[in-house]
C-alpha cells in the first residue's frame, strides 16, 4: 500500500481516509493476486468455503 498510495496528495485526515478506503476496496475486491490462486482476496475466500472457483475458464 504504502509504494501504491500517493499519501502527499492528501491534504487532510478526511482525504487520507478516503483514498485508504478505496485502497482497501481496490484490494480486496478488484486486485487479483497470483498466489491466491490468480483471484481477489475475497473471491479466494469464498472459493475456499465453496470449494466452487468463481472464474470460468
Amino acid at each position: 500500500m504504502k509504494d501504491e498510495i500517493h499519501f502527499e496528495r492528501c491534504s487532510s485526515i478526511l482525504d487520507l481516509k478516503l483514498v485508504i478506503d478505496d485502497y482497501m476496496d481496490y484490494y480486496n475486491n478488484d486486485r487479483y493476486q497470483w498466489g491466491l490462486a490468480k483471484l481477489s482476496p475475497n473471491q479466494y475466500a469464498t472459493y475456499l468455503k465453496t470449494d466452487e472457483y468463481p472464474i470460468n475458464i
